[in-house]
């Protein structure tokens, strides 16, 4: 055999061991963590991280470290100091996307500013503090429309007011002036359909949406919590360029 194709065939042989080897690990891992703590019972995904030995397991949005025989735990941060870069913050943004076309955009309400060209998808509560911060704050940010995800998770005052709001005829006004002047929207009349806002819980804990306010954009990236709208024009025009 020429030592080309000898070369060829220890490369293949090689990487077909380091397959199977991968394959058993992660086999030893998910039953060892699964046996030792109940929690491990589920695990979603095993990974192997940039270090030899280590490997990156994933229950839910919990990000865990291992070694090969998964007796060793680690939970923290991986920090890749030369290139200074978060790694596990890295993994946890990435796990949080939603790619906006997947949002079901026809159980939030449109606000659009200037020429709406930009997109911007938003998970607030009427009660929450932090969003009526929030709101007052993104009347500086410009042509955009504002989808609006209307996510009653602080008790049952948050889903009646949602339920008024989604209820009102001018669904924006109605959300404008209560979250900017506290000016009560009128009550909904019984017949008025509002099974969209059990829907927007529903899609929020699926994708783990646990506070309010929560953007996301149209890159499909999140961040959480009433961000200035500086933060917020300089995302839209990072993702525009």
């Amino acid at each position: 055999m020429k030592p080309s194709r000898l070369l060829a065939a220890a490369l293949a042989c090689a990487a077909a061991c380091i397959a199977v080897s991968a394959v058993a690990g992660e086999a030893e891992i998910r039953k060892n963590l699964g046996e030792r703590f109940p929690q491990f019972q589920k695990i979603d995904e095993v990974r192997k991280t940039p270090i030899d030995g280590l490997f990156e397991v994933r229950v839910g949005s919990d990000i865990f470290y291992v070694d090969a025989q998964g007796n060793y735990l680690m939970q923290g941060e991986m920090i890749d100091i030369k290139a200074r870069r978060n790694l596990t913050q890295e993994r946890v943004d990435k796990l949080n996307e939603v790619a906006f076309d997947k949002l079901p955009l026809q159980d939030a309400f449109k606000i659009v500013r200037g020429n709406g060209q930009r997109k911007l998808a938003v998970f607030e509560d009427p009660n929450c503090g932090y969003c009526k911060h929030f709101e007052k704050d993104l009347q500086k940010v410009d042509n955009v429309t504002v989808y609006l995800f209307l996510y009653p998770v602080l008790g049952p005052d948050s889903h009646t007011k949602s339920r008024d709001i989604w209820c009102s005829k001018d669904k924006g006004k109605a959300w404008n002036d209560w979250m900017l002047t506290q000016a009560k929207p009128t009550t909904a009349p019984a017949s008025c359909n509002a099974d969209v806002l059990a829907r927007n819980v529903a899609f929020g804990r699926k994708y783990n949406i646990s506070g309010t306010p929560t953007l996301i954009f149209a890159d499909g990236s999140r961040i959480p919590g009433a961000v200035p709208a500086e933060q917020v024009e300089q995302k839209l025009a990072a993702i525009k360029n």
